[in-house]
């Protein structure tokens, strides 16, 4: 009688280690869940965007619309200015162009190959001509896919007897791409056409 005893107690004290080392393992289960739904929540919440469209950072996404507003704005004004900011150096003069074709479609290589066949770049190399660009601003329209974009702004033409300031309106639409190293922001520029590019004011520079 006495060993049934104490075999029915080592059975009910091997009830107990198992029945505890289960919770034990199903709260280690939740609690491991719990964390990794966190981490995964957190790294939702987080995406890559350029500064000035040079170097990485990591933001926190508050908005997602608001921040592909913003990425769309950076797209567009990055994009003009490496097409539009020229040095008389021909390396450097390509290196901005292809970077620049990029982040548009054959529209943007058409005003290109325009530049190219108006000799606009051998000018500038043999005139030691700098040409920089001030973005006044980007409009944006979202209410439509693909998206429509405006941009104005001045460029600034230094040559070596005068300086020329010169608007710059151009539009076209935007579509989603796939982000790439060459396009970070993962948009495309289409039907991108020039508005207005006239001469706003001449000045002349001090020669010694």
């Amino acid at each position: 009688m006495r060993k049934q005893f104490d075999i029915q107690r080592k059975f009910r004290f091997t009830v107990y280690v198992l029945l505890i080392t289960a919770l034990s393992m199903m709260g280690v289960s939740v609690y491991t869940f719990t964390i990794s739904s966190k981490l995964v929540e957190r790294s939702r919440q987080k995406i890559y965007v350029l500064d000035n469209g040079k170097s990485l950072l990591v933001a926190l996404r508050e908005d997602i619309t608001e921040n592909r507003n913003a990425e769309a704005r950076d797209h567009v004004k990055r994009f003009h200015e490496l097409f539009f900011t020229m040095e008389p150096d021909k390396d450097y003069i390509e290196n901005n162009v292809r970077e620049a074709l990029h982040l548009a479609d054959r529209s943007a290589m058409e005003q290109y190959q325009s530049y190219k066949e108006n000799n606009l770049y051998n000018q500038v190399i043999a005139s030691d001509i700098s040409m920089t660009l001030q973005t006044d601003s980007v409009r944006l329209d979202f209410s439509a896919y693909p998206y429509r974009f405006h941009f104005y702004g001045k460029q600034k033409i230094v040559r070596k007897s005068n300086i020329t300031i010169r608007s710059l309106d151009t539009s076209g639409t935007l579509r989603n791409i796939s982000r790439t190293d060459n396009n970070p922001h993962g948009f495309l520029i289409e039907n991108w056409r020039i508005v207005d590019n006239k001469d706003l004011e001449s000045i002349k520079r001090k020669i010694f």
